[in-house]
This record gives C-alpha cells, structure tokens and sequence, in this order.
C-alpha cells in the first residue's frame, strides 16, 4: 500500500501543472536559476538559464509579470522529470488552452 502511494506521489511531482501565481512562478525559476527574459523585439516570455541565446532579453520581474497578466497567460511547468531530477520544462500558454503564446 506505501509503494503504491509513493508511485502516486511521483507520478503526480512529474506531470505537468499550471498556474498565474506569481511567487510560484519566480520561485520555480529562480530555484533552476532562471532569469526572466523576452524574446528580442517581441513580448513571448522566455526564462534565460544561461545557455546560448542570443536572442532572449533579460526583463525585471514586474515587467515580466505585466506582460504575463495582460497575455491572460498560464505558466505551465514540471518540478521533476519522471526519474525523480529538477525539471525545467515549461511554456507559457493561453489561459484555459494548451496554445503556446506567440
């Protein structure tokens, strides 16, 4: 019965989950390193881990989220990959639909 709630627990930690709560968000970014940032010349929010990317622009927080807000987007995130690592997958998506924002 244990395992079978531990196997519950994990399952549930790898799949994906939504929200517009903002202290989530930051400190899901900032616990993976992640800086907030905009695609170059456009409002897509992107989170730079400081990997190549040439075209990403570091915003501060409060623009981010006025962006966020105004897009009526939902972050969408995994805390762990099925094997139990840190996940880093997210996008940014419309609220109420899986349609990445652009």
């Amino acid at each position: 019965m244990a395992q079978a709630a531990r196997q519950h627990k994990k399952t549930k930690d790898d799949e994906a989950k939504r929200t517009r709560d903002h202290d989530t968000i930051r400190r899901w970014a900032e616990e993976r390193g992640g800086r907030p940032a905009m695609v170059e010349g456009t409002q897509i929010l992107r989170f730079d881990f400081g990997e190549p990317d040439e075209k990403l622009n570091p915003v501060a927080w409060e623009e981010f989220f006025k962006v966020f807000d105004d897009r009526d987007l939902e972050f969408l995130h995994q805390d762990h990959t099925h094997d139990g690592k840190i996940g880093r997958f997210n996008k940014f998506v419309h609220a109420g639909s899986d349609r990445e924002h652009a």
